[in-house]
């Protein structure tokens, strides 16, 4: 059985069948997982999952698209809402300077303000960054006393993974790796030791191949499992194995 450290099962695209598919977990050998808040109310959304279904977890935390709209007070319920046991970590936070939906300074502001807040309460941190490489890794060296976590949907070259994983970070990949043409997440997924790799769909965003196109579900990890698995020339079920026992660390499950 797997664990998906990375969904957004609140989103609307599941509003269908979102039931069926958190019933289907056994069955789709899914252990748990991560739901991920994007904004104040998907945050919300997500505990509120989460308080529903024993293999949900909630992560809470304004992602960097959203920050621009973010108050003080949302703080305060930040705050609040991580003192619930199914809440495990502060995100999905961090900079995006591909679309820039947030001003940069703004962006860097509250980040580094959910960063503080993470270590005050003792959780991890669920890390976007995109287009914005060596400010999120100067950011996140600042903070980087007591501070640990995932970087998602990780885009970057070995190189700067590499500095992660010396500030105790653990590396998510999803569907990429299966993608034509993916090279630098075949580089990565060669190079990420075993003890530092978690598994995640983000879905219903960055659906694998074969499926590449249509909405991305949990059950697809396997997918991205197996072609980590060809790349490191290993057994599958060590990648399973591995990934397990490192999202039950980090996010203390």
């Amino acid at each position: 059985m797997f664990y998906d450290s990375h969904i957004h099962l609140d989103d609307k695209k599941f509003d269908k069948d979102r039931e069926e598919i958190i019933s289907n977990f056994e069955t789709d050998r899914i252990r748990g997982v991560i739901n991920v808040g994007a904004d104040m109310a998907t945050s919300r959304a997500s505990l509120e999952l989460a308080k529903k279904h024993d293999k949900i977890y909630a992560v809470v935390g304004v992602h960097p698209h959203d920050v621009k709209d973010m108050k003080d007070s949302d703080f305060d319920e930040l705050r609040a809402m991580s003192k619930e046991d199914k809440v495990v970590a502060i995100g999905e936070i961090g900079l995006d300077y591909y679309y820039d939906h947030s001003p940069r300074d703004v962006q860097i502001k509250r980040f580094e303000e959910e960063l503080v807040l993470a270590k005050e309460l003792d959780l991890p941190v669920v890390i976007h960054s995109r287009d914005a490489a060596m400010e999120t890794l100067e950011i996140i060296k600042k903070h980087s006393k007591n501070l640990r976590g995932e970087m998602h949907a990780f885009s970057y070259s070995p190189e700067i993974m590499r500095e992660y994983l010396k500030l105790g970070f653990y590396i998510a990949l999803g569907g990429p790796v299966t993608f034509k043409n993916a090279r630098v997440p075949l580089e990565v997924a060669r190079e990420v030791p075993l003890d530092a790799l978690l598994l995640e769909t983000d879905a219903p965003f960055l659906t694998p191949e074969p499926f590449r196109g249509k909405r991305n579900e949990s059950k697809y990890i396997k997918y991205i499992a197996e072609k980590i698995a060809d790349i490191k020339g290993i057994p599958v079920s060590k990648i399973y194995e591995a990934t397990a026992k490192n999202t039950e660390e980090l996010f203390g499950l």
